[in-house]
């Protein structure tokens, strides 16, 4: 059966909800989690004129804290439950790679996420 789930978030109701699913999934069968949140690239913000250093810093912060947050749900739901949970966050325009990415560098078993969150 599986042992390691990567648990992709975007912080939609579908993707919290999924999450806590997977958490009852991994108690059941024994299992860890990843919990995995991919933050968009900065990159284009850097060569917007007249943006400062400051205001990108303050981007990138409140980024960060964002998916802190994301994670900070599914490492909760999954410590009540008493399911080991690491969590990895990413900057990624390209979500999908990443998760696969993810899964294969920490060698997980199992993609446990919604078929839609905010995009759809």
């Amino acid at each position: 059966m599986f042992q390691h789930l990567l648990v992709p978030t975007d912080g939609s109701a579908l993707s919290r909800d999924t999450a806590l699913q997977a958490v009852r999934f991994a108690k059941s069968i024994d299992a860890k989690i990843t919990a995995f949140h991919a933050m968009p690239e900065l990159r284009l913000l850097a060569n917007h004129p007249g943006l400062t250093p400051e205001t990108r810093n303050s981007f990138v912060e409140q980024a960060r804290a964002h998916a802190d947050e994301l994670l900070a749900f599914v490492k909760e739901a999954a410590q009540a439950q008493s399911v080991a949970c690491q969590t990895v966050m990413v900057s990624s325009d390209h979500p999908h790679e990443a998760i696969l990415r993810a899964a294969l560098d920490r060698d997980c078993d199992l993609i446990f996420m919604a078929s839609h969150g905010r995009r759809g």
